[in-house]
């Protein structure tokens, strides 16, 4: 009798270790049923191809058994995730056809219109998701990738959003992921989801975390190496994670919405379209010194929260330290649009000298900062401006023109030359094909910045907010 005991403690032994692990406070990246299912989506992996299908019949059963693990786990912790509940059905639904389907490309843009994050933007509440998606700024792969995230919402960020209305934007922070997260990718957006149609997206998820995370570890070692004597408010951040992942999502949350808001061009940015590489760095550019503007203002508006001019103080310095120290050196040379607006930001800075590089430190006039930096957010909005009165190719050379201005063109550069009668009166193509992928190189200064800080951009990949 007493063989049959053991035997029904052992058979029960995995629900009460969950019932456990649920209970435990330890949270849902320790639960039995979170790790089984990361585990089974990295093994489903291994037999995807780009898009997300199984060609090869034979991995066909293994990937059956996957399946089963996954959608039994997402079962098991669907109760740690009430307001996901119709998301979570919805996902083992899509996961259920793809496998009677017999693993094509992946649809699951049932369960993707299910989960909607933006309802609940409340601080601390956590979500499980899991679908065959890429990874920006990651993996290219359509894999089955799983994460578990939890929402970063502080009560002044509620209070400027009534402001700075934004409702699609979702700012999180990892508690756990699968490989293609294990990336520099720091976003979540829908639009990487495999489905059969592409819908009117409603969110898009930034990780403040790890944005928070590489912003410290780097800004630190840059710091040291240029001997740069940061102002006490700015070193708070390199202490203290929780500051700065709320002032990357006061940062993100103005950032987001100015994609599309101002004179923008007839085409907006955010569509995909071959373009000048330098067009997207002006772009993304313009909406970071938005963010730097209005935080100016929030900082100098006395009917302005303290905690809203305290953050608005902080976004400032993010702006500066994190285009100049991180963008402008991270990534290849191979039209690196978010390198580029760092060096604009960086050289704008040096050369109306409120930025100093002398007897080997760096030194910043902060008083005179702010007004200079809104100055060149003026100069691209007024190009904005221009641009409807202009046709495309037209704006492209003004555009051009404007950054020639401040930095200087690769001595190979046809743009710089002029380009040639026939490509001007040739179709956009032309004049895209001539931009060099290394357009505007990196100074002196960000090349032996670049050296130096190799190791330390490097060792930010996959990096989050618990590291």
């Amino acid at each position: 009798m007493s063989n049959y005991v053991a035997q029904d403690a052992l058979v029960g032994e995995p629900e009460v270790l969950e019932d456990a692990a649920a209970d435990s406070g330890a949270g849902p990246a320790a639960h039995p049923a979170w790790l089984r299912l990361k585990s089974a989506a990295t093994a489903l992996q291994a037999s995807q191809v780009q898009d997300g299908s199984i060609p090869n019949v034979d991995a066909h059963s293994d990937a059956s058994a996957h399946v089963a693990v996954i959608t039994a786990a997402i079962d098991a912790l669907t109760p740690l995730f009430p307001h996901d509940a119709a998301y979570l059905t919805a996902v083992n639904k899509d996961f259920a056809r793809w496998c009677t389907d017999g693993f094509g490309v992946p649809d699951f843009y049932d369960s993707l219109m299910a989960f909607q994050p933006q309802r609940n933007r409340i601080d601390g509440i956590r979500h499980l998701v899991v679908f065959p998606m890429y990874t920006q700024n990651g993996s290219a792969n359509r894999f089955v990738e799983a994460v578990l995230v939890e929402v970063i919402w502080p009560e002044f960020i509620d209070e400027l959003e009534q402001e700075y209305t934004n409702g699609l934007f979702v700012p999180i922070r990892f508690l756990d992921f699968t490989p293609g997260y294990d990336t520099n990718s720091a976003v979540l957006f829908p639009e990487t989801v495999a489905m059969r149609e592409i819908p009117t997206f409603t969110w898009g998820a930034i990780f403040a975390d790890r944005e928070a995370a590489r912003f410290r570890r780097v800004v630190r070692a840059a710091a040291e190496i240029t001997r740069l004597e940061l102002p006490a408010d700015a070193a708070a951040l390199l202490d203290d994670q929780h500051l700065t992942e709320e002032t990357f999502v006061m940062w993100d949350l103005i950032h987001d919405r100015t994609h599309m808001r101002g004179d923008l061009p007839f085409d907006p940015f955010m569509i995909k379209q071959r373009m000048p590489f330098f067009l997207y760095s002006l772009e993304e550019l313009r909406c970071d010194l938005t963010a730097f503007r209005e935080s100016v203002a929030i900082e100098r508006n006395e009917k302005a929260s303290p905690e809203a001019q305290k953050h608005a103080k902080l976004v400032q310095y993010a702006v500066i330290f994190d285009r100049i120290f991180r963008f402008a050196i991270s990534g290849s040379r191979a039209r690196n649009y978010d390198g580029l607006g760092g060096q604009l930001l960086f050289a704008w800075l040096h050369q109306h000298h409120v930025l100093h590089w002398t007897d080997t430190r760096l030194t910043f006039d902060w008083d005179a900062v702010p007004d200079v930096v809104i100055a060149l957010g003026k100069q691209i909005d007024d190009l904005y401006w221009a641009s409807i009165d202009r046709p495309k190719k037209s704006h492209w050379l003004a555009a051009y023109d404007m950054i020639a201005k401040t930095l200087t063109p690769n001595p190979a550069s046809q743009w710089s030359r002029g380009l040639p009668l026939d490509v001007l009166a040739g179709p956009p193509k032309g004049y895209t094909d001539l931009v060099l992928d290394d357009e505007f190189p990196l100074s002196m200064f960000f090349e032996a910045l670049d050296k130096k800080m190799k190791p330390v951009i490097e060792s930010t990949a996959g990096l989050t907010g618990r590291d």
